[in-house]
């Protein structure tokens, strides 16, 4: 879907960004249009395919709670991840086997 950010694109032009079959184009597009993300419009012999953000930012506004959830999570993990940077490193010592 990011080759379709930008401008308006045929199936052609794809094949040639993604270097795939024209079927394995057109089957994801397919798949992308049933969803509502892109929409096509005909000009002459081809098929123009564009993104329609709308969906997206419907599935960005349902994704805030999570985020906050992520962050929050992800923050953790890279406090945690900074002590462990900061503990010295023990490689090569063995562990003495109590009797």
């Amino acid at each position: 879907m990011s080759l379709l950010l930008s401008a308006e694109r045929s199936v052609g032009e794809l094949e040639r960004e993604l270097r795939l079959s024209q079927p394995s184009v057109s089957k994801h597009l397919r798949v992308l249009r049933e969803a509502g993300f892109v929409e096509s419009r005909i000009e002459a012999q081809r098929r123009l395919y564009r993104l329609r953000p709308e969906p997206l930012m419907e599935l960005d506004a349902w994704l805030v709670p999570f985020r906050r959830f992520w962050s929050k999570h992800l923050d953790a993990l890279e406090q945690h991840l900074e002590k462990m940077d900061k503990v010295p490193s023990v490689k090569g010592k063995k562990r003495h086997e109590q009797p």
